[in-house]
């Protein structure tokens, strides 16, 4: 992540080492490393909780390690690079080898949720932004107070150009619970459970369990395809060769499809509808406390679990009608860059000149929902950078919940406001964080003395 690249690329400045990061996120590969620099180097650190390539590096020494490591232990890991005690790496046949970090169950489960969300956010995103763009257009078109009753319910749809976005962004949209589950299944069975995985999905978008049912789909999807290797495992060679291709197919779909109808979807959909009438009659001081918390978890690890969690929690809540959450989440995660960009203005005997120069690209990345230009200040600084983007970001939730601020796309910042509830005061909740958060800085950091 670029979280622990940062840390790695400190420690090794710090150490006087060369170093070049290779990061894997949402976005894929990027930096990647190059076979002569692979040769030229005397350590390869494998900081990661997802799928690498390692074949490249086979016969150089390699640390493997969980990508938290890469951020609060940068130095040792550097340490040991620099030790030449490590062990060389011996890659197997497989021309595609890869390795997963161990770990626990838990984090085992969370790198399965993870590559479940990462798929899926694309057609979340393009099919959210669609279907906003749609509401803008027949609201800047029509007059509601004009059209009887039903043609209010067919807002969205009602201009010919509303209605062709809303159904292509709909389309897009209508991908975001069987992706997720068929790419979770994907992470623990391989491809097979990729078919299954979106069957279930599917079920679960066409019943009544939604995005919970969906996550329960893909963990069944992904360990029903681990139960039918076992089962299939002692077929004679000529049969073994048709299994991927017919036998975990059919048994596999017609096991998980039995079991979501009549398993999972009962309680689980009757647990999803109640969670989402729950949302939907929030008011009050408990919709702010969801407010504040869903916004400060955006910034305590900027991009990690808790920022991936709030925001996939925003985004399955568009998908059940509730906006208002959204609109929390993705204000609290632009607080943090622009708040460390004004902070850079403000104070700037708090900040290197390095920092005062960059620290106003920051404002850019703030109003597009980019938290990631946070990232470099706050791994530099964490114990008082990050309390301070945490407050300011659970005050921008706050308000943004008691103003009902709603928001129906899941991404894009400043450049979706027009489809923003209530936008004059979103903006306001969004200024009063990042003020709140920067005098926070002002106060708590040192000055720099260069």
């Amino acid at each position: 992540t670029y979280m622990a690249a940062e840390g790695l690329e400190k420690a090794a400045k710090a150490k006087n080492c060369t170093i070049k990061v290779e990061t894997r996120g949402s976005g894929g590969a990027k930096n990647v490393l190059t076979e002569e620099e692979i040769a030229a180097a005397d350590c390869i650190i494998v900081a990661a909780d997802t799928q690498v390539p390692m074949d490249r590096f086979h016969g150089k020494p390699v640390i493997s390690c969980h990508v938290a490591d890469g951020i609060s232990k940068a130095e040792e890991l550097l340490d040991e690079a620099i030790s030449g005690k490590v062990p060389l790496y011996q890659a197997e046949i497989k021309p595609q080898e890869t390795v997963k970090a161990s770990g626990s169950v838990g984090h085992k489960i969370y790198m399965q949720l993870m590559n479940g969300v990462s798929h899926m956010l694309p057609f979340v995103v393009g099919g959210g932004i669609l279907i906003a763009i749609a509401f803008l257009i027949d609201g800047l078109s029509v007059d509601m107070t004009t059209l009887p009753a039903e043609m209010r319910a067919n807002f969205g749809t009602i201009t010919p150009a509303a209605a062709l976005f809303k159904q292509i962004g709909g389309v897009a949209f209508a991908f975001m619970l069987p992706v997720l589950a068929g790419f979770i299944a994907m992470s623990i069975g391989d491809r097979p459970g990729l078919a299954l995985g979106f069957v279930g999905g599917s079920i679960a978008a066409s019943g009544s369990s939604g995005f919970l049912g969906a996550l329960v789909a893909g963990f069944l999807a992904g360990y029903t395809i681990v139960f039918l290797r076992k089962i299939f495992d002692k077929l004679p060679e000529a049969l073994e060769k048709i299994a991927p291709v017919l036998l975990y197919p059919l048994f596999g779909i017609l096991i998980v499809g039995l079991i979501m109808y009549f398993v999972v979807e009962p309680p689980v959909g009757a647990l999803n509808t109640a969670m989402n009438t729950a949302l939907t009659n929030m008011s009050g001081t408990s919709k702010v406390l969801l407010g504040i918390l869903v916004a400060g978890m955006m910034s305590i690890d900027m991009g990690g679990p808790f920022n991936k969690a709030a925001y996939v929690f925003g985004t399955a809540s568009i998908a059940a009608g509730n906006y208002d959450i959204m609109a929390a989440v993705m204000v609290g995660g632009m607080v943090p860059p622009c708040a460390i960009a004004l902070s850079t203005i403000l104070f700037k005997k708090k900040y290197t000149k390095q920092e005062r120069e960059s620290g106003p690209t920051n404002f850019i990345m703030g109003l597009a929902f980019i938290t990631e230009g946070a990232i470099p200040f706050a791994a530099s600084d964490p114990l008082r950078v990050l309390p301070s983007c945490i407050v300011g970001s659970a005050l921008a939730g706050a308000l943004s919940m008691a103003f009902d601020c709603t928001l129906m796309a899941p991404h894009g910042g400043i450049f979706v406001f027009p489809v923003v509830g209530n936008a004059l005061m979103y903006l306001v909740s969004l200024v009063a964080g990042t003020v709140v958060a920067a005098v926070l800085l002002g106060i708590l950091k040192k000055d720099v003395t260069e």
